[in-house]
């Protein structure tokens, strides 16, 4: 069957997304009040109602109104009319809210463990000698069984390894006491950022970002990133764990006929700000790869240079709104903007960069035969959701009746490095299981477990999906305790 496409942007011509390709990535960009969030709402909206399940950052708390159907506008009918669009009207999107410091949406955790010592020691901003420190602290917890979930677990293990400086130095290396205060220091200072709400469990199920609703429509979820936003460290680096979770956990796809999800990144010039380059080599290898799993990641930004050539070159759905050029920088991204087009014959993509209004893009998606078609300035479609954001009872609302509501909204402390290290278990990794231990050897597992196992059957329903995720919670509480090592996210442990 041919794949009619989601009709985004309309020229001489109609520009629609294919849905077998818009797992092949995208770029939206331009200067700011150009149109760029609109475009974003109306490429989730669209997906949505194609059944495809999206997660955006809502960095302006603007989106928020995708849970809401827009006003009656006569010039959105207007435009709709002129685009070739008889079934539009104003509709909301299944929406869920997330919080990584639980005021604003359901809380998101995810525990040290699963962090790991590469996007930490970013986090913290640790120079070359103490990313090593840190490292070395996780290969010891890891060869004693102490389970690192929360900030407290991470200090009691980095306290632990330099009071035993010592006794570790033959096996591991020498340990600075000066890098471990350094690294200490960091901590207070993340934790007083809200780190301490972040880190511990329950944390994240990913099959709870790939929900569709009754009606079909795939669940959209809102990062409330009004606050996160102004911790630039924590957003990009949350955000590049959480695309880290996603290509580890979910299984091979290979070509799909739509998405599985859709992430949306705002803001995306954080990613790769002052990033080390193993960093932006690892999200480049990320983003290639995450293909094959049916994600597909946008990047929403200013201009076109704040994105890495390397994963530029990932990019093959794009929508550019206008740029100005008032600097020598701004001249050259509206350069490298438009050499990064197919040419159309009549189209002086450089010159209608400078010249686009409000709503108006230069747009090239996929063809059928996954070829970029040549560039066009076209209308962007109008938004069917509500364009201001939900008001404080709107989105209390809204999160009281999630599907969600009462999955994370309590916090699970069990035993892990601190209560051990506290009570002097440490060093004795047979004492980690207890019968967990012994249940692990019965099943041949040697490795702490997690929820979201790679190759599960997804389950039919959005309900279904959180009525196994608690069944699973239960097991899981076993088996994180299962074996001496513990399970390293996907960028900590490809660079060893």
């Amino acid at each position: 069957m041919t794949d009619p496409g989601l009709l985004i942007a309309k020229g001489g011509e109609p520009h629609r997304l294919l849905l077998k390709f818009a797992n092949r990535h995208g770029l939206i960009a331009g200067a700011t009040g150009t149109g760029k969030t609109v475009t974003l709402r109306a490429m989730a909206e669209a997906l949505s109602l194609e059944g495809v399940p999206v997660f955006v950052a809502d960095v302006k708390g603007d989106l928020s109104g995708l849970a809401k159907p827009g006003a009656e506008n006569a010039k959105f009918r207007t435009r709709a009319d002129e685009l070739g669009m008889p079934d539009y009207d104003f509709a909301a999107c299944p929406t869920v809210f997330w919080d990584v410091f639980g005021e604003n949406g359901h809380p998101l955790r995810a525990t040290i463990s699963e962090m790991g010592p590469l996007l930490l020691a970013r986090l913290l901003e640790l120079n070359e000698t103490q990313a090593g420190v840190l490292q070395l602290v996780f290969k010891v917890a890891d060869d004693e069984g102490l389970l690192l979930i929360d900030l407290k677990d991470l200090r009691a293990m980095l306290t632990h390894v330099a009071e035993n400086a010592a006794e570790y130095r033959e096996r591991y290396g020498n340990v600075s006491s000066a890098s471990v205060g350094a690294i200490q220091r960091g901590l207070l200072a993340l934790e007083a950022q809200g780190g301490d709400k972040f880190f511990g469990e329950p944390e994240l199920d990913i099959a709870h970002l790939l929900g569709v609703g009754e009606d079909g429509r795939g669940i959209v979820s809102v990062l409330a990133a009004e606050i996160l936003f102004q911790r630039p460290k924590l957003y990009a680096t949350f955000l590049l764990w959480l695309l880290s979770e996603l290509f580890e956990h979910l299984p091979e796809a290979g070509d799909v006929a739509k998405p599985k999800l859709v992430f949306f990144f705002d803001e995306a010039h954080l990613l790769f700000a002052d990033a080390p380059k193993a960093l932006v080599e690892k999200v480049e290898q990320v983003v290639r790869l995450i293909r094959s799993k049916g994600v597909g990641v946008y990047f929403v930004t200013q201009n076109p240079l704040d994105v890495p050539e390397t994963v530029l070159g990932q990019l093959g759905n794009r929508v550019q709104h206008a740029l100005r050029a008032f600097t020598p920088r701004d001249q050259k991204a509206v350069k490298a903007a438009a050499q990064t087009f197919r040419a159309r014959p009549g189209v002086d993509t450089q010159t209608a960069i400078l010249e686009l209004g409000v709503g108006e893009a230069l747009v090239s998606f996929l063809d059928e035969k996954g070829v970029p078609v040549p560039v066009e300035r076209a209308r962007v479609v109008p938004p069917r959701t509500r364009l201001g954001p939900l008001d404080a009872s709107e989105r209390l609302g809204a999160i009281n009746n999630s599907p969600l509501y009462g999955v994370y909204e309590e916090a699970v402390e069990r035993e892990s490095a601190y209560e051990r290290l506290k009570g002097g278990a440490a060093g004795n990794p047979a004492a980690a299981g207890g019968i967990a231990g012994t249940l692990g050897t019965i099943f041949g597992g040697g490795t702490v477990g997690r929820p979201g196992a790679r190759g599960r059957a997804q389950p039919k329903s959005f309900g279904e999906q959180i009525a196994a995720s608690v069944a699973r919670s239960v097991a899981s509480s076993v088996g994180r305790q299962i074996g001496a090592r513990i399970v390293r996210g996907v960028l900590g442990s490809i660079l060893k």
